[in-house]
């Protein structure tokens, strides 16, 4: 819609105005597309809110639902906590998807220093959009375009800086579709290399109870930058919106708070917060937020309970037929066949409020909120409406999940899947007219960005 109204009205530049999840890449890819002078100014993160003495956020009252239903909740409790959660306007208050793309739109380049981690309260939020129509000007005027600014370098830059923050899964869909817009390839494999160098330096929430204020009073993503630097895992050649470079933007920038932004010697680990697994069951791929996975899980082997929609998943959790152990698979909600790849927050939401966290894995074809935390395994590529391995998965087959190794594996025979592959049958589309249709038979695989073919 961005492009026909610029290509309508024949704009000369652009201020991008995005705050919530889908929208901020959304506006990216279209800032890439069209490839005039523009800058990125989001609403700002919300403040957290607070409940009995702790600082909450809106995950909190997902997984508190699935704690009245698993009856470790009182119904008055979730209603004080509703009330409570979401205290002022703003993107919600953790890492979840929309500030993890806004702290990226920051690290690629388009967005100024502050976009990612300024309160949407605080008037240094005006004061940054004052600055942001300042710098549309500029760029103008320097006929400085995105596709200048977002190139190999810097897309390895916002890489960098998701694994330090421990971003949400979404990032990784997000940045290959903005890689393809700006007309660079990227593949999945390059998540785990820079995964395997890149420290992970931040626990916020859902990962913590540490939340994006938090990590602006530590300094924001300058200082996460700058101590990334240290060690030169940062490209700091990188123009920006500022019309200058990323080390002129980052100069004198400083950790305030070690507590929230860890010493580059000191991490939480030495490897990323998310890791691309594959293995039988994900051939192109699947992607986890490792850094919100407890230790516990990072390897695990149970057996499947398979539903072919979020509906069914969350019926047989609250119905309590998910037991300790267990790996609950979700397909039919990929790019296909969802269409359009649907959130599995509720699920994984109920999973841990009920305490079976600490016991049961969930893999789809899906995806999931920046929210969600455990060993929630997604954007399982080729999905199951392609006839990729997903759509296979039988109730009581043996899944072995490996983050450390990043393999995902059926344990079933070869000779059994080529059995089960000759007799599938795909379930009929759940839109069968209308845009939707259409875009279900033009999108691409979540391991290219769910990009149109």
């Amino acid at each position: 819609s961005i492009e026909c109204m610029v290509k309508a009205h024949a704009f000369d530049a652009l201020v991008f105005i995005p705050n919530c999840d889908k929208i901020v890449p959304g506006m990216i890819m279209a800032a890439l597309r069209l490839n005039i002078p523009s800058v990125v100014v989001s609403g700002g993160p919300m403040l957290a809110g607070k409940f009995k003495g702790k600082d909450v956020s809106l995950t909190t009252v997902f997984e508190a639902v699935g704690a009245v239903e698993g009856g470790l909740m009182l119904e008055a409790d979730l209603n004080e906590l509703e009330q409570n959660a979401c205290p002022t306007c703003g993107s919600c208050s953790g890492m979840f998807t929309a500030n993890s793309m806004n702290c990226l739109s920051e690290a690629l380049g388009l967005a100024l220093p502050g976009n990612g981690t300024v309160p949407a309260v605080y008037s240094e939020r005006i004061r940054l959009a004052k600055y942001a129509g300042m710098a549309v000007m500029e760029l103008l005027k320097k006929d400085i375009k995105p596709r200048d600014i977002v190139n190999e370098k810097s897309i390895k830059n916002a890489l960098t800086v998701d694994m330090a923050l421990g971003c949400s899964t979404n990032s990784v869909l997000h940045l290959t579709a903005i890689a393809n817009e700006a007309k660079i390839d990227m593949n999945l494999d390059i998540i785990n290399e820079i995964s395997s160098r890149v420290p992970n330096l931040c626990k916020l929430a859902p990962a913590s109870n540490t939340h994006i204020e938090d990590l602006y009073r530590a300094g924001g993503i300058k200082a996460v930058m700058s101590e990334l630097s240290k060690k030169n895992l940062i490209d700091l050649s990188c123009l920006t919106a500022t019309g200058k470079t990323v080390s002129e933007n980052i100069e004198g920038s400083k950790v305030l708070d070690y507590s929230v932004i860890k010493p580059i010697e000191e991490p939480y680990s030495n490897t990323g917060g998310i890791a691309v697994l594959k293995g039988n069951l994900a051939v192109d791929g699947a992607v986890v937020k490792r850094s919100a996975v407890l230790k516990e899980m990072l390897k695990h082997k149970g057996p499947a309970k398979v539903f072919n929609s979020e509906e069914e998943a969350i019926e047989a959790i609250y119905q309590k037929k998910i037991e300790e152990g267990d790996v609950v698979v979700i397909r039919y909600e990929g790019p296909k066949g969802g269409p359009g790849m649907r959130e599995m927050l509720s699920p994984t939401s109920a999973i841990c409020g009920m305490g079976l966290d600490t016991s049961v894995a969930l893999i789809t074809d899906g995806r999931f909120s920046g929210a969600t935390k455990g060993a929630a395994i997604g954007h399982v590529s080729p999905e199951a409406a392609e006839g990729g391995n997903i759509a296979l998965v039988e109730n009581g087959d043996l899944i072995d999940i490996d983050i450390l190794n990043g393999k995902l594996d059926l344990l079933v025979s070869d000779e059994e899947l080529e059995r089960r592959k000759r007799d599938l049958k795909l379930i009929e589309p759940k839109v069968k007219e209308g845009y939707l249709a259409r875009y279900a038979k033009l999108v691409s695989s979540a391991s290219t960005g769910a990009v149109y073919k």
